[in-house]
């Protein structure tokens, strides 16, 4: 498993340089092109078929010179320049049809690592998401998956057709003569072993190049968002985030000119001992010791050589790459080997229909997980490894139909303990029922079927409203949506636009006003009909007026429906069948509004200050 740092920010990478990783993920790499086998034999052997064409020709061009051209025999001469002619046509052709295969097998394969990414990002638990930038998640799929395109879409048929081609060559040459191939192979062990290193530095390069995008691409998507230029204008900070992406576009920049000029040197040197070596062949062959050589010999010789240089020359420009790609796979699987925290166990089964019957059975959570294993504390205490616990040994039931409010001071694990309810989080310890049935036992699709949560941020795809509210019900007719809106009091507002429901909410819906959007959500929820509501803190955010208007679609929203509200404003949940008073993650008073203002405890106080905050605008 790939270690991660422990924030949890990122993961953080294998030593690169662990030949272990590195061989796993060298097979991975292959596994990838497994469901394209058959296309892939056709690309093989479309390549083996030019290779073998191209080692024909220079025996024709040995022939020219030896055979037609001294005996003045035309008729020859003319079917071997015919025969130079198909080869290269017919190799043209192949080479199309080769290239079209490939790359249809590469962005096949391209397709299939970024939904792999992608779906399962969608796996992992929302900690994963509250812990990580989304610019770095975004250089993942973009950045990294777009780097090593090119060597997946052409560069592994690259590969296999210069090494094919190599091979082919070397044959030939020996088969022409035995001394001239030695001479001119002499070099290529050297040049090999210099090119490993020039690929070594560059996939550090690579490495540090990739990290370096993604906290640019944080950057971009934190700053250059709505929420984040209206911070930067009020806040008068617009230069230094101006400053701080110039310094990071320098730095990537930097990267890039060390990445291509990396080995630049040495590649060149093996460019030009290639150019030479032509040269060297005319005058090894004239030398008294090596014997005779026909004319028509050298000149297919130095016509092979040509050929040869070019893909070892491609093949060695291709292990740089190959390295720097690697580097950038590190990175994709550092994904792909998180953990899913939250799985869906491979026995669970849909709920049945739902009456609303809620039970929380001595519930304990925390989000620093450590290293610690559930059960492994004492109840009450705290691990050395582990984190503090965010909710202690909580009990209480929700039946079906009523309403229950959980309230206390910031942090006391009110929000905690509705996400456990929906799921998104997983216990500790103890158990979250749901009509008896453990949370844990079901299908994630009929738990989201069957709890609705609408939470204190609002949400809105950049796209219309229509849209919108047909994400929580695809199938939605018009009529539908319509009837949801209606009943959330949007309905008058959304008609009066230009374009109605087909209206483009811009991004994350700032064309509506806070109280606004909420109907827009509780419309939403309406569409999707839940038998169970989690409000978690749904009209915090909203003035005393929009917050009433916006709290009446709510508790109509709340009719026949079991609710877990999560209050901020506690006039807002007076009327709640029950009320559960949280303090440091512990349930210490459980009962009605009035028997709790008798009781005089916590939930007294708490009333108490809302109250005075209420008339004077300043807490107690």
């Amino acid at each position: 498993m790939t270690p991660r740092r422990t924030d949890g920010s990122s993961p953080a990478p294998e030593r690169p340089t662990d030949p272990a990783v590195r061989r796993a993920n060298l097979r991975r790499v292959a596994i990838l092109f497994k469901s394209y086998r058959l296309r892939l034999a056709a690309v093989l052997g479309l390549i083996f078929l030019s290779a073998l064409l191209g080692i024909v020709s220079p025996f024709l061009i040995r022939d020219i010179f030896d055979g037609a051209l001294p005996q003045n025999d035309d008729r020859l001469l003319t079917f071997l320049v015919l025969g130079l002619v198909a080869i290269a046509v017919v190799t043209g052709a192949l080479g199309v049809w080769q290239t079209w295969l490939s790359n249809v097998v590469g962005q096949q394969v391209m397709h299939d690592l970024r939904a792999a990414v992608y779906r399962h990002l969608q796996r992992l638990s929302l900690a994963f998401f509250t812990r990580t930038r989304t610019g770095e998640v975004q250089s993942r799929i973009a950045n990294d998956i777009g780097g090593i395109q090119t060597v997946v879409t052409s560069t592994a048929t690259s590969i296999v057709s210069n090494v094919t081609t190599v091979v082919a060559a070397v044959v030939a040459m020996f088969l022409l003569d035995w001394r001239l191939a030695l001479f001119s192979l002499a070099l290529v062990p050297v040049f090999v072993l210099l090119t490993r290193r020039v690929g070594r530095e560059r996939r550090k390069i690579t490495t540090t190049r990739q990290r370096t995008m993604a906290d640019m691409s944080a950057l971009v998507e934190e700053s250059l968002s709505v929420s984040g230029i209206l911070l930067g204008k009020t806040m008068g900070r617009g230069g230094e985030l101006a400053g701080r992406f110039e310094r990071e576009s320098s730095q990537l920049a930097d990267l890039e000119v060390r990445q291509r000029m990396a080995g630049r040197w040495v590649m060149a040197s093996i460019q030009t001992s290639f150019s030479v070596m032509p040269a060297l062949v005319y005058w090894f062959a004239g030398q008294p010791f090596v014997g005779a050589i026909s004319l028509g010999t050298v000149v297919a010789f130095t016509t092979l050589q040509t050929r040869l240089f070019f893909p070892v020359g491609s093949l060695l420009s291709v292990q740089i790459d190959v390295q720097t790609s690697l580097a950038l796979f590190d990175r994709i699987f550092e994904y792909l080997d998180l953990p899913v925290e939250i799985g869906e166990r491979p026995d669970a089964k849909p709920l049945p229909p739902c009456r609303g019957d809620i039970s929380f059975e001595r519930v304990w959570f925390r989000y620093d997980k450590g290293a610690d294993t559930p059960g492994r504390a004492v109840e009450g205490e705290e691990d050395a490894v582990g984190g503090e616990w965010t909710v202690r040994d909580v009990s209480f039931e929700v039946p079906s139909g009523t309403r229950t409010a959980i309230v206390g001071e910031t942090g006391s694990g009110k929000t905690t303990l509705g996400y456990l309810a929906a799921r998104l989080y997983d216990v500790d310890r103890g158990r979250v029922l749901l009509d008896g049935i453990d949370v844990r036992d079901v299908t994630f699709a009929s738990l989201a079927q069957t709890i609705g949560v609408v939470s204190q941020e609002t949400y809105l795809f950049h796209a219309s409203i229509r849209e919108n509210l047909r994400f929580a019900k695809p199938e939605a007719s018009d009529e539908e949506i319509e009837a949801a809106a209606r009943a959330a009091r949007i309905h008058d507002l959304i008609a009066g636009l230009e374009d109605g429901y087909d209206t483009v909410v811009g991004e994350r819906g700032y064309r509506f006003s806070g109280g606004e959007k909420q109907r827009i959500a509780i419309a939403r929820t309406i569409l999707r009909n839940p038998p169970v509501l989690v409000l978690d803190e749904a009209t915090s955010s909203l003035d005393t007026r929009t917050e009433r208007a916006v709290q009446e679609e709510l508790d109509r929203l709340s009719e026949g429906r079991t609710t877990i509200t999560i209050a901020h404003r506690l006039s807002t949940i007076r009327d709640a069948d029950q009320i559960v008073v949280l303090d440091r993650g512990e349930v210490v008073e459980r009962g009605t509004h009035d028997e709790l203002i008798e009781l005089g405890g916590l939930y007294a106080a708490l009333v108490a200050r809302d109250e005075v905050l209420a008339i004077t605008g300043e807490p107690l």
